[in-house]
């Protein structure tokens, strides 16, 4: 029953995350954004690491390229382009978008680290693509504008998540999960901290005075998004192995979508729903594997 509450806790906290980044955009920005839910973040598992560290939990030798190359596709860029995206789309269709990271996980493989793919795992891919133009009401003589560019950052920083899970898996396997999460945060909040500086100078402002509303987002993203709500995932594949821990990636555009329309008032239109379940139905296949065992897909929150 524990592991059914963790479950669900997690897909309202991840489900939430995307609200949360449409109340901060127009206050603290784009990067302005990413920089504080990275402090916030950070600022959860900081103790944490550092009594590990007093305990003698302490790396031998500290990967720190790979770290920031983690760092910047796990959290500063692909957070950047979710904050991009959700300047032109609803909260709800940034979170199905976001649904489609499995399979874009699968192409990465494909492409990048020579991971050999089956029909039924091709299959899956394409039935994804097809539930991603389903969603968006692809037509042909609106591919360039604001809304498709809004598409296009969505799935970009979702293939950010697809490249950095098999980075992951090839060059830091094995490698402490509390270290791994904290300093992919402290790379993200600089990455954060430089698109303010380079792009929206005027951000720093914002960022330094806070409303009440929006403190309340910055605890929310980024001390329980980006950081308790990761230990809590981990747990679950400790205690309950990881195909019980991906049962996340089906609930949490879900809960995206009651988040959305019960706080934001965002409408829940037919091509959503369908465009949602073709998504499902792709990812499904394409991370199923012969026999009983199949292997964990990238899941990622807003």
């Amino acid at each position: 029953m524990k592991l059914y509450g963790a479950l669900m806790a997690l897909s309202l906290i991840w489900g939430l995350s995307f609200v949360f980044i449409e109340v901060l955009i127009p206050v603290a920005g784009v990067w302005g954004t990413v920089f504080l839910r990275c402090m916030a973040g950070a600022a959860v598992l900081l103790p944490l690491f550092l009594y590990r560290w007093w305990k003698g939990k302490r790396p031998a030798v500290l990967p720190w390229k790979r770290l920031i190359v983690v760092g910047l596709f796990n959290a500063g860029l692909p957070w950047g382009l979710i904050a991009l995206s959700q300047t032109s789309l609803t909260s709800n269709m940034a979170a199905v978008l976001n649904a489609s990271t499995p399979i874009l996980t699968g192409v990465a493989g494909f492409l990048l680290f020579s991971v050999r793919l089956h029909w039924r795992q091709w299959g899956g891919i394409m039935i994804g693509f097809a539930g991603i133009i389903l969603l968006t009401g692809f037509r042909p003589g609106e591919i360039t504008g604001e809304r498709f560019i809004g598409v296009g950052t969505m799935l970009l920083a979702a293939s950010c998540y697809g490249f950095v899970s098999h980075f992951t898996k090839r060059y830091l396997q094995g490698t402490d999960v509390v270290l791994l999460a904290l300093a992919g945060l402290l790379v993200g909040a600089a990455s954060g901290a430089l698109g303010m500086f380079w792009l929206d100078p005027a951000s720093w402002g914002n960022v330094i005075d806070l409303d009440l509303q929006s403190i309340l987002a910055v605890i929310g993203l980024g001390c329980l998004g980006s950081g308790s709500a990761h230990l809590l995932y981990y747990y679950m594949i400790n205690q309950a192995g990881a195909e019980f821990a991906s049962m996340v990636t089906y609930l949490v555009p879900v809960t995206a979508l009651i988040w959305g329309r019960v706080l934001l008032g965002e409408a829940v239109t037919p091509n959503l729903i369908y465009g949602l379940l073709t998504i499902f139905a792709g990812v499904y296949l394409s991370t199923k594997r012969k026999g009983h065992s199949q292997q964990l897909p990238s899941v990622k929150a807003g």
